[in-house]
């Protein structure tokens, strides 16, 4: 069975949105300010060579799909451009119809019984990076295994969070916290408790 594995860049204050700088925001682009060390990126291509499935909301889908697929023969890139274009790809969306990048599905309705299927379908990891809004469907449902947080030490005071409020209370447990690179940067790993 496949588990559902929330990874994220996130600020001291929450902000999830926009750290590639996407020109989403005006304060966009907070993660490449920090230096993650070779650990952290050998940490986010593992994880992503782990992985059997890229989960998206709409959002986070465009902007994936506005960057990856001009990327695929990139040298410096290599196996993890190659990877992200190739794998599946689903995206939930009431407005997505007729997505471009290859190997992506939309998910339209019944989001939590389609994340289930989902779950028995695949074996390893179903990564789901930003997508707020779809992480708090996934919390609502009770659909998340693994939140993998890769914290930066900043407070960007504005932004799209990972939380708003009236999520229902979840406990978990902590089962990795390491440093990465030489900036202050966290990853803290945490599973259902």
């Amino acid at each position: 069975m496949g588990k559902v594995v929330v990874t994220e860049f996130i600020t001291l204050d929450g902000v999830i949105q926009d750290p590639g700088g996407s020109k989403e925001m005006e304060r966009g682009g907070w993660s490449f300010e920090y230096n993650r060390g070779e650990e952290g990126d050998k940490f986010k291509f593992d994880e992503l060579m782990d992985a059997d499935v890229q989960l998206f909301g709409r959002i986070t889908y465009e902007g994936f799909a506005e960057v990856w697929p001009g990327r695929k023969d990139d040298p410096e890139l290599g196996e993890f451009a190659i990877k992200i274009n190739e794998m599946p790809k689903y995206v939930v969306s009431t407005t997505l119809k007729d997505p471009e990048w290859e190997n992506t599905t939309v998910i339209s309705d019944n989001v939590p019984d389609e994340i289930g299927k989902l779950k028995d379908q695949y074996e390893g990891d179903i990564l789901i990076a930003g997508s707020a809004k779809l992480v708090q469907t996934l919390v609502e449902n009770d659909l998340i295994d693994e939140w993998r947080l890769m914290v930066f030490p900043e407070v960007l005071g504005e932004g799209r969070r990972l939380f708003d409020g009236g999520l229902p209370r979840r406990k978990l447990k902590l089962t990795e916290d390491r440093p990465l690179g030489p900036d202050g940067i966290r990853l803290l790993t945490y599973e259902r408790s």
